[in-house]
């Protein structure tokens, strides 16, 4: 597609969103009672706000334009970042991490495919040199500590080599004799058949006969494979011819665009340089700026007979002064300060006393206070950190991008004007910090000559300051145990002691499976569906993916530090974990008990692995620390072939670790466990924020997982095999058993035999009755589990809530 399209979308994109923005601003500020019509005006803000992330990240991932890029990007993190504050609040509505918004998505008209979240490329296309040096040299660490090993090449004796060549010699030979031998046999054919055709003559008859059947046969076959075809695109069970074309392309076209961005970053860097606009305009801007900081110094001193105090440096300096305000302002806000500050001193002393005669009455009226307040205003929208980015980002598209006039710009470069408007502002404050050492000095000379004032520095409040700085406690964590040694160096040895590990390519839509199209209608009637594998995905894509990969929305959306994947055995948890990874570009770190065992012995030991883990994951971010089997490290009771192990040392230390992590590091701890029901539940959940049960496949991802495992490892599904009869028939299997009856079925063996031998049902069957199911049981001990935890008492708690509430108006009529 050409960049105009690109452009269009962009567009549209800004004009849904300008929309949506209005739509809150009229919805969302008055409280609501009904929390059924407050969740279904969040579930269609949160699915239009899908919408868009789709059309920006299409529009960012295929513009040539850097600036419009730019643009863009900004907008794209604050829609990401607005979308987990939307799902935070769905959440706390339904108390509940799985959502079914069926009826909305019918009402908008749109696919359950058309909420799948999409995962933008800049995660990991802006730093892919960086990562493919740090993969390579990964690598060579693995190889060297023996912990990866590369198939050996095996050098051939000179026999065998003249063996092999002779045998390939003597089999061409053979090949081109019995060719050569063919070619006569068909020769004397072709001249015996020539003799009998002149003594007979040819006979119209049969030659008319012969074209009619080869013709006849040609055109039927056509008109059955043309009907055929039709009749799969009928069925949605086929592609139009015009889809495949473009399917066919994409990834020239991805090469393509990818190069034009790349040479347009080089012309960027290469045109503008910013050292060009500080010789240019940085003495002017100089000038004009002392200018201005004198000329505000003379009408202060006019107005209030004095020279005013020079702003801080933490204060701003000179920008404090010129933030629109006049002279006047100015200095009837230093009386202000002046005056504010002896008010404190009376108003602390009034204070110390009617605080204890205040707190006594408030904690009586805080109960009635709270539970009047839940009744009465209901539902609220929080403050948000994300509408301003939004609302900034939609003036400058309109300011800037819509009405541009782009018919000559064919390369698709940069504007220098914007470009020039952007360093400008970079420029002005380099020189205004040097402008506000001069002036600082010009106006103690100043204050000298003229009033015969010296310069009062606050020696004392400095101090105070640099005490009660000290005395901030630092974690054992956050204290620099390695100030000599170099990130490399630490990285090195997390990976020689296999703390460190290599994520495998694995992508989050490999992850397989079907929507949920009943969950509406099981809730509807009180029955709490199980979440499907597109709601798993959905999820991980929201606290694992996007976080980690948006800057911006690490810091400013909802703060997720860790999330726990529970499910049986072979439901996918790990592939999870490596698809965040693989996603985002992130470090892998195994503090597994089973892989940390007998490493970095002692308490001393685990501190220091700690902090380098913390250390070089803050550092190389994004990062993934992730705990397998942890409920190993909350046991209830150790079992005694595991004591030696140790896998309680982490318990303690493992808050702490989360403590040590800020808004600004992009680190996510991922706990899995297949048995989360042998661990202590209260500081299992005190660690772990966020809890994901992720459940064994139902039928319709069971019937997507078998048809895209088949046809992954070459086979071909032909009408011999009926794919629902083994979806139906594998119900209570995972996704991992399913794979490997697949692995075990197409060998290469029978791989090579697909041609004359088609698979069939029944060559499944017994691999898959060897496989253990996930019985009922077992799924009842994980809802229980899940239960207990804080989102499932929650749940419990409103709904016996809901009960109540329906017996009293059962009553009272």
């Amino acid at each position: 597609m050409s960049q105009d399209t690109y452009n269009r979308l962009w567009t549209n994109a800004q004009k849904d969103l300008d929309a949506q923005l209005q739509t809150e601003r009229e919805q969302f500020l008055q409280p609501e009672k009904d929390h059924v019509k407050a969740f279904r005006m969040l579930a269609a803000s949160y699915i239009n706000y899908l919408q868009i992330l789709h059309r920006l990240e299409e529009a960012h991932s295929h513009l040539i334009h850097q600036q419009k890029r730019a643009a863009i990007r900004r907008v794209l993190d604050g829609v990401i970042g607005r979308i987990l504050e939307m799902k935070k609040e769905m959440v706390g509505l339904e108390n509940s991490e799985f959502h079914y918004t069926d009826n909305v998505i019918e009402d908008l008209k749109l696919l359950p495919e058309d909420t799948e979240i999409p995962i933008p490329e800049y995660f990991v296309k802006e730093n892919l040199e960086g990562l493919q040096q740090r993969e390579k040299t990964l690598h060579e660490i693995l190889l060297n500590a023996g912990l990866e090993t590369e198939k050996p090449v095996e050098a051939m004796r000179f026999e065998e080599a003249i063996k092999m060549i002779q045998v390939a010699e003597r089999a061409r030979q053979g090949r081109r004799r019995a060719l050569f031998m063919k070619q006569i046999h068909l020769e004397e054919k072709r001249k015996r058949h020539t003799k009998l055709q002149e003594q007979t003559g040819p006979d119209p008859d049969d030659a008319a006969t012969c074209i009619q059947k080869v013709w006849r046969g040609y055109i039927q076959r056509k008109k059955t494979e043309k009907m055929r075809e039709e009749e799969m695109i009928f069925l949605g069970m086929s592609n139009p011819p015009h889809l495949r074309a473009l399917r066919s392309t994409p990834h020239m076209h991805t090469r393509q665009e990818d190069a034009l961005q790349a040479e347009v970053q080089e012309r960027h860097e290469e045109e503008f340089i910013k050292d060009k606009l500080r010789e240019t305009e940085g003495l002017d801007i100089r000038d004009t700026l002392q200018d201005q900081i004198r000329q505000c110094f003379m009408e202060c001193r006019h107005i209030i007979g004095r020279f005013p105090d020079y702003p801080a440096k933490e204060a701003g300096g000179s920008m404090a002064i010129f933030s629109q305000k006049t002279p006047e302002q100015v200095a009837a806000e230093l009386a202000a300060q002046r005056e504010m500050a002896l008010q404190k001193k009376s108003q602390k002393e009034k204070k110390g006393k009617e605080k204890g005669k205040e707190k006594e009455k408030e904690k009586g009226k805080k109960a009635q206070k709270t539970g009047k307040k839940e009744e009465d205003e209901g539902w609220k929208m929080a403050p948000s950190n994300f509408l301003p980015i939004l609302e900034e980002g939609s003036s400058q598209y309109k300011a800037v991008w819509q009405n541009r006039d782009e018919g000559r710009d064919f390369l698709q470069d940069h504007d220098p004007e914007l470009i020039k408007a952007e360093k400008r502002e970079e420029v002005e404050e380099e020189i205004r910090v040097q402008v506000d050492e001069l002036m600082q000095q010009k106006l103690e000379e100043l204050k000298l000559a003229v009033d015969g004032e010296k310069s009062s520095k606050k020696k004392k409040g400095k101090k105070s300051e640099k005490k009660k700085a000290g005395r901030k406690k630092i974690s054992e964590l956050e204290e620099d145990l390695t100030p000599d040694r170099t990130i490399d160096s630490l990285y090195r040895e997390l990976a020689e002691e296999g703390v460190l590990i290599k994520a495998k390519p694995v992508n989050l839509s490999d992850y397989v499976g079907e929507y949920s199209y009943l969950g509406t209608t099981l809730r509807q009637v009180n029955i709490e569906p199980m979440p499907s594998l597109a709601d798993i995905r959905q999820l991980i894509a929201l606290y694992g993916i996007l976080p980690l990969g948006s800057q911006t929305a690490h810091e400013k959306a909802p703060l997720v530090k860790a999330l726990l994947l529970a499910g049986p055995t072979g439901v996918g948890k790990r592939m999870l974990v490596h698809a965040i990874c693989t996603e985002t570009g992130a470090n892998l770190f195994n503090l597994s008990p089973s892989n940390i065992g007998g490493k970095y012995p002692g308490k001393n030991g685990l501190q220091m692995m700690l902090h380098m883990v913390l250390k070089v994951a803050k550092q190389l971010q994004p990062s993934v620390v992730w705990i397998g089997d942890t409920e190993k490290t909350f046991y209830k009771a150790v079992p005694k072939a595991e004591e030696q192990m140790n896998p309680k040392r982490l318990e303690k230390i493992l808050p702490k670790f989360l403590k040590a992590l800020k808004a600004e590091d992009r680190v996510l701890l991922v706990g899995t466990t297949s048995r989360p029901f042998d661990a202590k539940i209260k500081p299992f959940c005190k660690v772990y924020q966020k809890i994901i049960l992720i459940p064994r496949p139902d039928y319709a991802s069971r019937f997507v997982l078998w048809k895209h495992a088949i046809t992954q490892h070459g086979g071909e599904i032909t009408k011999l095999l009926s794919i629902s009869c083994l979806a139906k028939l594998s119900d209570g299997f995972t996704q991992g058993c399913i794979v490997q009856v697949v692995r075990a079925v197409l060998s290469e063996l029978r791989l090579l035999q697909m041609a004359r031998k088609p698979l069939c049902t029944a060559e499944f069957l017994t691999p898959l009755a060897s496989q253990d199911p996930v019985y009922n049981e077992e799924e009842e001990t994980f809802k229980a589990w899940y239960a207990k935890t804080p989102l499932g008492r929650a749940r419990s708690k409103a709904a016996a809530k809901r009960e109540k509430a329906g017996k009293g108006k059962g009553k009272k009529k």
